[in-house]
């Protein structure tokens, strides 16, 4: 069956899922079928549900133990997240999480279980210099300060005053202490900061946002053809920037929370065609598909698949996608 012989129903589906009528644009179903098939019901029904929350405590400000300890004596019932040692899914706890005294203390971040996967990724170590090129609100440039254990260098950057202002506070919060914030377009990495002065470099990049839909219909309400497309021209010369200020040899992790494919596996291949090498990522207890060989007119490669998507459906998390790449050196 062609995509153009697709039977579409998106009424149906906001009444079976709860999606609000409209939000599934037609071009929308037509697409997510074609990259589904069989699952793309289930892929809506998840993505029409709430995540569970979740929590990363901070092992530099407090015993994980005790907090625990703590916030299971508070009532908390807490399952720990596979693939990050401090990560808890919340299964009950406080309607606002953020608005306890050990959140304000920095004693743990609220981040959602798969946003925790690039830093983990990343592998960051004591001593290094680290770049997180688009970094507000900070959830992962804080992760990567604790997986640091507060030795070497993260500069975490974003663009505009607004988010700067959410980065640096979360940053300070959880006492990040070698974390420097800085405000830039990202696009301009190499002339600010310098070509090859980073040993790892994350960008998690500005995206249409799809994985988040479990959280807010904002993203599928703006979604449209066009706009992936010029997000994706963005996210190229991103890409493009963060890798060159990474040192030969050096590691660098591009994500996003979205599944197009002309902003995920696209941008990878434009790195590809500037000298990089995509490695097999490897995370315990996550499950993950390949990236796309193929997708429309577009053929990747067989490398590809080395790259990572996360659907809702996987680990009930959000939606990612996930390249490792490495500068040859």
């Amino acid at each position: 069956m062609g995509s153009n012989d697709i039977k579409l129903s998106p009424p149906r589906f906001a009444m079976e899922f709860g999606i609000p009528e409209g939000l599934i644009k037609p071009e929308f179903e037509r697409r997510y079928r074609e990259l589904l098939g069989d699952e793309y019901e289930t892929f809506l029904s998840f993505m029409a549900k709430r995540p569970v929350p979740s929590i990363r405590v901070n092992p530099m400000k407090i015993d994980p133990e005790w907090l625990l300890s703590v916030l299971r004596a508070n009532g908390w019932e807490l399952s720990q997240i596979p693939w990050y040692g401090y990560g808890y899914r919340v299964i009950r706890g406080p309607e606002r999480l953020g608005n306890t005294e050990w959140h304000q203390l920095g004693l743990y971040y609220v981040q959602e279980a798969a946003s925790m996967v690039p830093p983990v990724l990343l592998s960051p170590k004591p001593g290094e210099r680290v770049l997180d090129l688009a970094a507000s609100p900070g959830s992962k440039a804080t992760q990567i300060s604790e997986m640091m254990l507060y030795k070497g260098l993260v500069v975490a950057n974003d663009v505009s005053p607004e988010r700067v202002d959410s980065l640096s506070s979360n940053v300070q919060r959880m006492g990040s202490m070698n974390v420097v914030v800085t405000m830039f377009d990202g696009r301009r990495a190499p002339d600010v900061l310098g070509r090859e002065s980073f040993d790892k470099v994350l960008l998690d990049s500005p995206c249409s946002s799809l994985g988040e839909v479990r959280r807010s219909w904002g993203a599928l309400a703006r979604w449209s053809p066009r706009n992936v497309e010029k997000i994706s021209r963005l996210q190229v010369s991103l890409a493009k920037a963060a890798y060159e200020t990474l040192k030969p040899g050096g590691l660098m992790v591009y994500s996003t929370c979205t599944f197009e494919p002309k902003e995920n596996e696209w941008v990878v291949y434009k790195l590809l065609e500037i000298g990089a090498v995509i490695e097999e990522p490897e995370v315990k207890g996550l499950v993950w598909r390949k990236g796309l060989r193929k997708w429309m007119d577009w053929d990747f490669g067989n490398e590809m698949e080395k790259c990572m998507r996360i659907y809702p459906q996987d680990n009930d998390t959000i939606g990612f996608f996930i390249a490792v790449l490495r500068k040859p050196g």
